[in-house]
């Protein structure tokens, strides 16, 4: 049978999967960080991370908003976009939210994952991440509702003293005396991509449950109570922004070395990620660790997703599993991450396949000019788990599990 993807899901199995899938975009940048540092020292990982989210975050905030229809241009409008932001998956990245006024707002985080990542690695990293990556990437991500929008420390990490709660806290300020940043080249090269103007699945607003975030700020996102249409979307969009957000990490690792170079960092990234977003996906769907459990979780994984940008078909006749990577569509035309495997690059997909049992290994049934077609085999002994995937799980946010909170409070102007 051949497989369909996210609608083939229940409304509850969505539910579930959108914040994994939130949190595994967020944790792109623990598998790909280490491998910047090694090639480019700290000053060049911080480099290529502001110009990654300087080029993504701009164009698909833009597009959850148009989707979920809640476009304005205030504070409130910049908040909802955080909550379905892979920069800011919920719980792990535990952003709380306050609104004064349409022009004025605070946020803070009571739980920092990204923090807890680097803080062990010393204040030089620290600061990395918090004053020189943030400073330019949340006004970046502002920039999608107001030009004139700008986020401002209160207090931020190095934490003093070491315990301080919360972890860090912003001002968002929309003034029209603010001088827009400038729209940085890597900005509007991502904006010429096919990711920023794929179609993807429509929300039909007659299904069950919410079609939209029209409403109310809510201090929490309960994706249990959007529409069975409306998840589906989501979790298309929280694809495309880690496709996207991958093409940004390749434009600026392309700026500082050979492409040789380049596709073998992109590549260790991409290994990393996918191993471990496949296993977070079997563990939160309760998938078996079989052939089938592994058909569903390819259907999903964002490496291969959402389908409308990835041109690839999954075969599985309950004994055979096949997949399909044709060099067509718009991911093969912006250069995304299904373009870095190939019969000699197999890393990731064997990351992939691993991260559901280990004993599953792909092998080349064909490749020429138009596809790469594999098979899924199943070996006598496990393979040992890859060092990029190791790599990845150094994160606290590979065994995070999320809670359940539940009814959100809205927040309303005070």
């Amino acid at each position: 049978m051949a497989e369909s993807s996210f609608a083939a899901l229940s409304r509850r199995d969505l539910a579930v999967l959108v914040p994994e899938l939130l949190l595994c975009g967020q944790l792109i940048d623990r598998s790909g960080m280490a491998h910047l540092i090694s090639a480019f020292g700290r000053e060049g990982m911080a480099e290529v991370a502001i110009e990654e989210w300087q080029a993504s975050s701009p164009w698909y905030t833009k597009r959850i908003q148009r989707a979920l229809r809640f476009e304005n241009d205030d504070v409130e409008t910049i908040f909802k976009g955080m909550q379905f932001d892979i920069g800011a998956p919920p719980q792990f990245m535990d952003f709380r939210y306050r609104v004064h006024d349409r022009n004025h707002g605070e946020f803070w985080l009571d739980h920092c994952g990204a923090l807890m990542d680097v803080e062990p690695l010393g204040d030089e990293y620290v600061t990395a991440m918090c004053h020189d990556i943030e400073d330019p990437t949340f006004d970046a991500t502002a920039l999608a509702t107001n030009p004139h929008a700008q986020v401002r420390p209160i207090h931020r990490p190095p934490r003093r003293p070491a315990d301080r709660h919360p972890h860090c806290a912003w001002t968002v300020v929309i003034d029209p005396s603010h001088e827009p940043p400038p729209v940085e080249p890597h900005t509007e090269a991502l904006g010429r991509t096919a990711a920023v103007a794929v179609e993807l699945s429509p929300i039909d607003p007659g299904d069950e449950g919410n079609a939209d975030y029209s409403g109310p700020l809510l201090s929490d996102v309960r994706f249990g109570d959007f529409s069975h249409s409306a998840l589906v979307r989501i979790a298309e969009e929280v694809c495309l922004q880690q496709q996207m957000l991958t093409l940004g990490f390749l434009l600026g690792v392309r700026k500082r070395t050979d492409e040789s170079s380049a596709l073998t960092i992109a590549r260790k990234q991409l290994t990393g990620i996918a191993g471990l977003t496949s296993e977070r996906i079997r563990n939160a769907l309760g998938l078996p660790a079989d052939l089938g459990g592994l058909a569903t979780v390819l259907s999903v994984h964002p490496m291969l997703a959402p389908r409308q940008y990835v041109d690839r078909d999954i075969r599985f006749d309950g004994n055979r599993l096949e997949l399909r990577i044709r060099r067509s569509g718009g991911a093969h035309t912006d250069g995304a991450w299904p373009t870095l495997v190939d019969g000699e690059h197999l890393e990731a997909l064997n990351a992939l396949v691993r991260g559901v049992d280990p004993h599953f290994s792909v092998r080349i049934v064909a490749e020429d000019a138009d596809a790469l077609v594999v098979e899924v085999i199943v070996e006598p002994t496990p393979a040992k788990e890859c060092g990029e995937v190791a790599i990845t799980r150094f994160s606290t946010g590979s065994n995070f599990v999320f809670a359940d909170r539940g009814i959100p409070l809205p927040l309303t102007v005070v």
